[in-house]
């Protein structure tokens, strides 16, 4: 997708890796510009596998709370020591989008010449996106010409998104080459490093500040996604209210501050109920994609996000949800080559750095 203007493009096959914009490849970093922390990640392909290059994660200060010109500024800042303490001297990014804002459908057509396809996802765009086209950038990929129809994929997100992700590249000195859709991105890390080649469906459920992202990708390569608006700022916020404190104590409880470790062990009741909307959320999309996408059902979630990473929330997840749910750190199978710090950091936070990854490995 062309970021900063509207465009739609369509092509045959259906690569992934080479999703929504094609230029000439070069060394590129994924940037992920969360709501309260920016990921970004470096890494170059050799002979089918990947090597991280360069990784950081940096907290977006008052990321969470603070709004307008303010929340900019530390975004922004935010953006540059991640840059600094990676030590990649590259400066060309791929970043995400998710939220109300983005859409991702699926669509098939009546068999009709090729020239009439991009006017038909046009018209198919303003007819399931949630807000005005016209006012955002629309892109596709065709999955092939099947007997008695043309089918493929749709996306859509609208130009205030994209251009706010462009302006905080920009702020911190990076251009930003293509603008990706998160759960794409974690769909296509997905299929990089889990390649065990069963051709069952698998999702992944990546739980960030303020949205959840669950995308699958069925046994014929079409992915599904979903952005659900209920992630770790609102299960934080119930559980604070709930014992009538701020919710920068439950952060603190929640990420294993030792001052508050006696806290953590009533939070187990609280984190179980406050965790009930979510987990019907996903069983109710899941039950949805089983129905309407003719596919076969999820037996596996991969969960990754920065809320992955609290203690006992994936188990949470396993109890209550009738899938095989596993913590995922796509950087288990890769080598790094950033140094110890950066080995360190990845097995530590590589769940929070699922859609960095899946950003990082897009072909520019």
């Amino acid at each position: 997708m062309k970021v900063g203007q509207r465009t739609i493009r369509g092509h045959s096959g259906f690569d992934w890796k080479r999703w929504l914009f094609n230029l000439s490849k070069e060394e590129i970093l994924g940037l992920d510009i969360g709501s309260s922390a920016v990921k970004l990640v470096q890494m170059h392909r050799t002979n089918g596998s990947y090597t991280v290059t360069a990784a950081a994660m940096v907290n977006i200060v008052d990321g969470t709370a603070d709004k307008g010109e303010h929340k900019q500024i530390n975004a922004i800042r935010a953006i540059r020591e991640s840059v600094l303490a990676s030590g990649t001297a590259i400066r060309l990014a791929v970043c995400g989008v998710s939220g109300p804002e983005v859409a991702v459908r699926y669509f098939k057509f009546p068999q009709m010449p090729p020239e009439e396809v991009e006017e038909a996802v046009t018209l198919e765009a303003g007819q399931i996106c949630p807000f005005s086209i016209e006012d955002g950038a629309v892109d596709y990929r065709l999955t092939g010409s099947e007997k008695g129809g043309v089918s493929g994929v749709l996306v859509a997100a609208t130009n205030r998104l994209i251009e706010r992700k462009v302006q905080l590249a920009g702020g911190a000195s990076l251009g930003c080459a293509l603008m990706d859709i998160d759960g794409l991105a974690l769909l296509n890390c997905l299929s990089e490093c889990e390649k065990d080649g069963d051709g069952k469906a698998k999702a992944v459920l990546n739980i960030g500040g303020f949205y959840t992202t669950l995308a699958v990708m069925n046994e014929e390569g079409v992915p599904f996604v979903r952005d659900i608006a209920y992630a770790g700022s609102n299960i934080i916020r119930q559980i604070a209210a709930e014992h009538k404190v701020p919710a920068e104590i439950i952060v603190s409880v929640l990420t294993g501050s030792e001052k508050t470790r006696q806290l953590r062990l009533e939070l187990g009741d609280n984190l179980s109920r406050a965790c009930r909307k979510l987990i019907a959320d996903v069983t109710d999309t899941l039950r949805y994609y089983a129905t309407h996408e003719k596919s076969a059902a999820v037996e596996e979630i991969f969960v990754c996000g920065g809320f992955a990473l609290v203690e006992g929330f994936v188990e949470l997840l396993a109890e209550q949800l009738s899938e095989k749910v596993t913590l995922w750190n796509p950087f288990e199978k890769m080598r790094c080559e950033a140094g110890i710090e950066c080995v360190e950091l990845l097995q530590k936070s590589g769940p929070a750095m699922a859609v960095a990854a899946g950003l990082a490995m897009r072909s520019v």
